[in-house]
């Protein structure tokens, strides 16, 4: 699958921040089905149990994805979770490359469903959850903690061509 571009990524998310000391540091890239892309790699600080990456940072990166899904067709508009329901297939490691997508199921005005995969390297799905979320505007998301610009201020270059990953089979 091709990569169209990369989205940016913020300072301090434990997820995209590239400021977190034990953040994930995940690149995110529009892909040509219409679907976010994501290949990283958790850390050892990460872990659950030993050679484990605890859920909750699974957790956390499938959010991140699905409501990153959203700035495919509306790259002004947050998604606040509401809901969100995660399965763990496999044990997922630390210290491996990991891949990721996510895509939207429903859109309307206010409100978005999205549905978010992990795979390992070689394509075993190792975890994937759907959510719900609310649309909020920049102004409703930041507060007065200054704007989405100075947050989400890496604008990185799109390092990778392509991600491989099984057959997209959308709920």
């Amino acid at each position: 699958m091709k990569v169209l571009s990369r989205q940016k990524n913020s300072r301090n998310c434990i997820i995209c921040g590239m400021e977190n000391e034990i953040g994930l540091k995940a690149p995110f890239y529009n892909m040509e089905d219409d679907t976010v892309a994501s290949v990283f790699e958790f850390l050892p600080e990460h872990q659950s149990y030993p050679s484990r990456t605890h859920g909750g940072m699974i957790s956390a990166l499938l959010d991140e994805l699905m409501g990153r899904a959203l700035w495919l067709n509306e790259p002004e508009t947050y998604g606040v979770t509401t809901t969100m329901t995660v399965t763990f297939r496999r044990p997922v490691p630390y210290g491996e490359k990991i891949k990721a997508r996510g895509y939207i199921t429903h859109n309307s005005q206010r409100w978005f469903s999205a549905q978010g995969e992990i795979y390992s390297a070689d394509g075993k799905l190792l975890a994937e959850a759907t959510a719900r979320y609310m649309k909020l505007e920049p102004s409703k998301v930041f507060d007065d903690l200054g704007h989405a610009d100075e947050e989400m201020c890496y604008d990185l270059p799109c390092d990778i061509n392509e991600i491989d990953f099984p057959e997209l089979k959308r709920i």
